[in-house]
């Protein structure tokens, strides 16, 4: 965006956890599990998400996964048409850090919206940096193993009942450009939802399901493109101190397997990272042995 970078020249300055990374990646569990263990809430940096509705196609994390701990900017939006600008959440987001640091809580924001990340921490309108210590920690992936979990994850969103969740949403004729109908599903479910409207015949109707089906996987994987862009943007263009975690071999594996080594390759350094952020003891050789 141009933004010029703030000197940091403030002490005592607050601490707010970034956890960035595309989708299908693993942001909503390594923020929840941090906040389980540093005290945390949890602020959500998707711009899809903040609106009610729509909890399949947005991926939003169910009462189960949040583990208890208390999120913010989810589910917040009654009406779908409205946008929700990088205005918006800069304004939000802002009032609650403020209310969570009071609780003697850690904020930690995650989401996928690279572009209100950095307006946050990039506009000098803001004054963010000179009031806030900031951590990013990146969850980044090989794309083929990328592509490969959020097909999956689309074929698990479809036995979940996300065709039904969208053919309740679906209006003729609506601007896919505004409110929640940016999110990647309806557009690509529209001729489909068209079809049955008019009363298309079954093998009609069984192709363009498909079709739709295999455009969300196709467009989310385009997505996971533009957001590693933005983040490796961040780091290298404006020179963010983003820590970078590969969690490629964890989506390779499965069952226990996955889970140990999430434990190994990512809750493991993300620990010790933030630990060391928290008690601002920063030191190369304590980070670097992580990766």
């Amino acid at each position: 965006m141009g933004f010029t970078r703030v000197p940091e020249f403030t002490t005592n300055k607050k601490h707010v956890i970034f956890i960035l990374g595309p989708t299908g990646s693993g942001k909503t569990k390594l923020s929840v599990d941090l906040a389980l263990q540093f005290n945390g809430e949890i602020i959500n940096c998707d711009k899809i998400q903040v609106y009610k509705g729509g909890d399949i196609i947005t991926n939003k994390a169910s009462e189960i996964e949040r583990q208890g701990i208390r999120h913010h900017l989810l589910g917040i939006i009654e009406n779908t048409e409205t946008d929700f600008t990088v205005e918006d959440f800069c304004h939000h987001v802002q009032a609650v850090i403020k209310e969570i640091i009071n609780r003697n809580s850690v904020p930690i924001i995650a989401g996928g919206s690279n572009s209100y990340i950095e307006a946050l921490v990039e506009d000098p309108k803001i004054n963010f940096r000179p009031k806030y210590d900031c951590c990013f920690i990146w969850l980044d992936a090989s794309l083929h193993v990328l592509y490969d979990r959020v097909s999956r994850r689309v074929d698990q969103m479809a036995e979940a009942g996300v065709v039904n969740e969208l053919r309740e949403m679906f209006v003729p004729g609506a601007d896919y450009e505004r409110g929640i109908r940016r999110a990647i599903g309806l557009p690509e479910m529209d001729p489909f939802f068209m079809a049955e409207r008019n009363d298309e015949d079954e093998v009609t109707l069984k192709s363009l399901l498909e079709g739709g089906i295999n455009d969300i996987k196709k467009n989310t994987c385009k997505l996971v493109e533009r957001q590693t862009k933005k983040i490796q943007r961040l780091k290298s263009e404006l020179g963010w101190d983003i820590h970078r975690l590969d969690v490629t071999c964890v989506h390779e594996k499965h069952g226990e397997e996955a889970g140990n080594a999430w434990k190994t390759s990512v809750l493991g350094p993300s620990l010790t990272i933030v630990e060391c952020f928290l008690k601002k003891k920063y030191s190369s050789s304590v980070i670097s042995r992580n990766f």
